[in-house]
């Protein structure tokens, strides 16, 4: 991990960058001594809209979007 004050990040923001890139390094900004800020590698995460592999045998036997009657809600929803 390597701490930088907020006018060195500036000053060397394009090299901080290559650090992180080619090492995977933590680089944290500080004001007045106090850690502020944080620069990590960006991790891609999942994909949101993927179905879980789980959920493929599921089958829907009516519309998912079909309204609910009056006696399929809950009392307390009602």
């Amino acid at each position: 991990m390597i701490s930088v004050n907020t006018h060195e990040a500036k000053t060397r923001l394009s090299e901080l960058l290559a650090t992180i890139e080619a090492k995977e390094e933590i680089i944290v900004i500080c004001r007045n001594g106090a850690p502020v800020a944080e620069m990590h590698p960006w991790r891609k995460g999942k994909d949101p809209l993927l179905q879980s592999p789980r959920l493929k045998n599921v089958l829907f036997r009516e519309p998912p979007d079909m309204p609910l009657t009056d006696e399929e809600w809950a009392q307390a929803q009602r």
